[in-house]
């Protein structure tokens, strides 16, 4: 009955969003609040896979409606936590009692997300460590979850997406969530890059401590920090030198290591007062293979030299583009649009100029749907570098990006 329930109110939503979206796309007005708080209320309790798909969608805030933003972050942000007793129920299966274990855990936790949260807690030692507490049950609810979420996702039908591009971006989706379930291979990543950066003394990464976690609970280091999210009052120097900080290791993970961190939620970095940056979830990590990144580099080379057909062709080599009739237009004033980022020198992520121009083009690229649709295999790699531009927004960051990608373009063309 409760899945019967949960699947009902999945779809309700869904039907909701949908309805909003075709009202806009027909020119009609629709209530953006409305469908927001409605939005944040039902994923909130419901948690799971749709609750993520939002916290994504959410992440592009200067492209939505302003009043379906606003309430959308909020999930980001003050998620409905889960119950202490549900939470209890997880602990209880990974340690049987857990106050052998410890001697004290948090009931509130200090960060809920979609497919967990985390809570502070003392062992008899007296060591400080949190735990990344699986909801209990989400396994078993996740393929109905899922089964929902594809059938929201053939919304995209109505922008004449085909179903054979909508049913390869809901696999890989899919895959994603699947993966996050997976602490066990989350610890192994914490381990991973903890050896991988070493000797980078501006980067933090928890220890995951290998005897304390299972498949539910992933137990770490406690590392205080202060989120991305909250950095905006911080001073200048500060968020610059995070800002440095997140560019620099954004290019070492792509361009040397070939893997990304594929969740860039706000609240997944933080600084410490040092001023050096943490990363705390590695629940998504994800291969960039060295074709699909030269692919990207000739498509921001072509864009920078504000070349259409160049940036067509490359838009077809990664399976961006299909049908004739490339939108030459679009192309020339998007790459209009993000020119001022990469002129010579330093240049500010929050020019506003930049987020209006691609606010109004936005409606042309979805009114364009039928000819330009996203690499079925990109979708989470795209999700993090959208993800990461907007944390640099909110960072206000001040970049040399023509400096950063000269080298990356010469690099491009030197592989065969």
């Amino acid at each position: 009955m409760r899945e019967r329930g949960r699947s009902r109110r999945l779809l309700g939503l869904g039907a909701r969003t949908g309805g909003a979206l075709l009202r806009s796309r027909l020119g009609g007005q629709s209530d953006w609040r409305a469908l927001g708080e409605a939005l944040f209320e039902g994923l909130s309790e419901l948690k799971g896979p749709a609750m993520k798909l939002a916290q994504i969608v959410s992440q592009w805030d200067d492209l939505l409606p302003p009043d379906l933003a606003n309430e959308l972050a909020r999930l980001q942000r003050q998620a409905e936590p889960m119950p202490w007793s549900r939470i209890r129920e997880s602990l209880e299966i990974q340690y049987g009692d857990p106050d052998r274990v410890f001697a004290e855990i948090e009931t509130t936790p200090f960060a809920s997300a979609s497919m967990g949260q985390v809570h502070r807690a003392r062992t008899h030692e007296g060591d400080t460590i949190v735990l990344k507490v699986q909801y209990p049950g989400l396994a078993a609810v996740l393929e109905s979850d899922l089964t929902q979420v594809r059938r929201i996702m053939r919304l995209g039908r109505w922008f004449k997406v085909p179903q054979a591009r909508l049913d390869a971006l809901f696999d890989e989706l899919a895959d994603s969530l699947r993966g996050e379930l997976d602490y066990q291979a989350e610890a192994a990543a914490l381990a991973r890059y903890r050896e991988r950066y070493a000797d980078h003394d501006w980067l933090i990464i928890p220890e995951p401590l290998m005897a304390l976690s299972g498949e539910q609970v992933l137990a770490m280091r406690y590392v205080p920090g202060t989120p991305l999210r909250d950095l905006e009052a911080a001073s200048d120097e500060l968020r610059q030198s995070v800002a440095t900080h997140l560019a620099d290791w954004l290019t070492e993970e792509l361009f040397t290591h070939r893997e990304l961190h594929a969740d860039p939620h706000a609240g997944n970095f933080a600084c410490d007062d040092q001023g050096r940056l943490i990363l705390y979830d590695l629940g998504a990590v994800i291969p960039v293979p060295e074709a699909r990144l030269k692919q990207m580099v000739e498509l921001l080379q072509a864009t920078l030299e504000q070349d259409a057909m160049a940036m067509d062709a490359a838009l077809r080599q990664m399976g961006g583009r299909q049908g004739e009739g490339a939108p030459l237009a679009l192309y020339q004033e998007s790459a209009e649009a993000i020119a001022p980022l990469f002129a010579p020198g330093l240049q500010n992520f929050g020019d506003v100029r930049v987020h209006r121009r691609l606010r109004d083009l936005s409606p042309r690229v979805w009114a364009a749907m039928d000819r330009l649709q996203p690499p079925a295999d990109t979708l989470l790699l795209s999700r993090a570098l959208n993800g990461h531009y907007w944390n640099l927004v909110r960072l206000q960051a001040r970049l040399d990006m023509h400096a950063r990608s000269q080298p990356l373009i010469a690099w491009a063309n030197s592989v065969a």
